[in-house]
C-alpha cells in the first residue's frame, strides 16, 4: 500500500519546483495521487476493507484541498499539473 523510496524520489524529482523543494503544494498532490492510486489497486482485491477505505477518503480530501489552494494561487500551475496527472477527464 506503502510507496516505495524510489518511486517518491522520482515523484518528488517530477514535480519539484527546485532542486531542494520537497513540500510545495504540487509535490504534495504528486505524492498523495500516488498512494491514492496504490490504495485504489488494493480495493480491487479486498473489496471489505473499510478502515483502509476512510483513510483512502482521508487522503482524496486532503488532495482536493491542496488542488483548491493550487487553483487559487497559481491558475496556470493548477491546469498543468491536473494534465500531468490525469486528474481530470
Amino acid at each position: 500500500m506503502n510507496i516505495t523510496k524510489q518511486v517518491k524520489k522520482r515523484r518528488i524529482k517530477e514535480y519539484a519546483l527546485h532542486d531542494r523543494d520537497v513540500g510545495s503544494a504540487a509535490v504534495q498532490i504528486a505524492l498523495l495521487t500516488e498512494r491514492i492510486r496504490n490504495l485504489t489497486e488494493h480495493f480491487k482485491m479486498h473489496k471489505k476493507d473499510h478502515h483502509s477505505r476512510r483513510g483512502l477518503l482521508k487522503l482524496v480530501g486532503r488532495r482536493k484541498r491542496l488542488l483548491e489552494y493550487l487553483r487559487n494561487q497559481d491558475f496556470d500551475a493548477y491546469k498543468s499539473l491536473i494534465g500531468r496527472l490525469k486528474l481530470r477527464k
